[in-house]
């Protein structure tokens, strides 16, 4: 691994691309320092851990430890060109590196393995590091999110191997040149960035194409790599599905053995698919197959990925969904596991460009469900766009039961609904209110 350096600075340290990174460096020796608008679970998190972490964007509010040693400047692509520490380090001539770039040169001269896609990164990945930990290799994975009950996205037993999230926002994913990666869908997103649903695949496309050893791809892309997929004529496959309470059991075949009878506790078909990605990039690492899908006994779970719990009689499914697409999975898992319910979703819309860009999509998923509760946009980086909001979101569904309400009436909204199933959806500040909730919750 590249060597760290003496002392970091973080701008947007909260991130959870970020804060790996942070911990990474923290945990090698470095002093770590770093910036974030606003506090966070993650924030206090990494000043636990013994970060200190400014709340201050003026140039003033820079640590002199950061000044005096001429730290090295990591920044997230969602730090805007504008703010005042970042032109003060430009200007004044310090390192100053994006943090894909910073991540691509941690990962030089190991055994990388990357997982790419607009949806299924964090859970696939969350599956690889887990068969990773279970197979005792030295490895260290930087995961887009949390296992359920590990407030630590850093999970770290050595440097032979690096897992990674190849994020196709800012196209950070082409810093990357991995031993082995797995695609999981290129359904368009970041159309800010990418303009075009084309450009948007034709980064993938040069993703594909740095891919040193083997390229893994889900069933039906455009790419040259081993195919996987469920139901479906692929090198890595799962069939026979059979559903359960919690799950699913399936026969599962790779290009070299067969195993019938395996178990997934984890709600979701997509997570069937997830699974098989990450035991795929396993496979052609070395790891055993056997041992792979032994592992899944003790899969704890994903942070906000399908996370069911029991409140006052009814079913709440936590999920991290904010593109339609992953609405529609969603829903098709309560659809099967609740089908004589009514339900309701409870959506917080993620950035006003993706509201814009796939407003159709977003009314047409969300109108299947029994009941529609919209909550405000969630701006992260952006700025309003005239015409996009939840306000006329809710005005264009055509559904009979839909209102829009303040983050902070969750729980009410819930208590007086008629529904027994809430899907509750979003990449913002949602998380936060359905931790609150939390402790009046019973966990199943």
């Amino acid at each position: 691994m590249k060597s760290i350096h003496s002392t970091y600075y973080f701008l947007g340290i909260g991130g959870v691309g970020m804060s790996a990174l942070a911990r990474l460096c923290h945990l090698r020796g470095a002093k770590v320092f770093g910036y974030d608008r606003v506090k966070s679970s993650i924030t206090q998190e990494l000043e636990r851990e013994g970060i200190r972490i400014e709340y201050n964007d003026e140039v003033t509010s820079i640590p002199d430890e950061v000044l005096d040693q001429k730290a090295s400047i990591i920044y997230t692509a969602a730090i805007p060109s504008s703010h005042p520490q970042l032109n003060f380090f430009i200007r004044e001539g310090y390192s100053v590196k994006k943090r894909a770039l910073f991540l691509a040169e941690l990962c030089q001269g190991k055994t990388t393995l990357a997982v790419g896609g607009t949806h299924g990164k964090t859970t696939t990945t969350a599956f690889l590091t887990h068969m990773f930990a279970y197979s005792k290799l030295p490895f260290t994975s930087f995961m887009g999110g949390f296992f359920k009950n590990n407030s630590s996205n850093l999970i770290r037993t050595g440097d032979d191997f690096m897992i990674v999230e190849a994020d196709e926002y800012d196209r950070s994913f082409l810093h990357l040149h991995p031993t082995v990666a797995g695609i999981t869908s290129i359904d368009s997103d970041h159309l800010d960035i990418y303009k075009t649903p084309q450009a948007f695949e034709k980064a993938f496309a040069v993703f594909a194409s740095q891919v040193k050893q083997q390229l893994i791809i889900a069933h039906g892309l455009p790419f040259d790599g081993l195919t996987y997929g469920v139901n479906v004529d692929a090198v890595y496959r799962i069939e026979n599905v059979q559903k359960f309470e919690t799950g699913y059991l399936f026969d599962i075949k790779t290009p070299k053995e067969a195993h019938r009878g395996v178990k997934l506790n984890q709600l979701g078909a997509h997570n069937l698919s997830n699974m098989l990605c990450a035991l795929a990039m396993a496979d052609q690492v070395g790891i055993s197959v056997k041992k792979a899908l032994e592992s899944l006994e003790s899969f704890p779970g994903v942070y906000r990925r399908l996370n069911v719990f029991k409140w006052k009689g009814a079913w709440l499914i936590d999920d991290y969904a904010h593109h339609p697409t992953e609405i529609k999975s969603v829903l098709e898992t309560v659809q099967s596991f609740f089908a004589e319910q009514k339900k309701c979703v409870v959506f917080q819309p993620h950035l006003f460009s993706r509201t814009q860009d796939f407003y159709k999509e977003f009314i047409e998923v969300l109108s299947q469900f029994d009941e529609v509760v919209l909550m405000e946009i969630y701006p992260a980086r952006e700025e309003p766009i005239e015409g996009i909001s939840s306000k006329n979101l809710l005005r264009d569904l055509n559904h009979p039961n839909k209102k829009l309400i303040e983050k902070t009436q969750l729980a009410q909204t819930i208590e007086a609904s008629e529904a027994t199933v809430f899907a509750l959806l979003g990449a913002g500040d949602i998380g936060e209110q359905i931790q609150f909730l939390k402790s009046k919750i019973e966990v199943e």
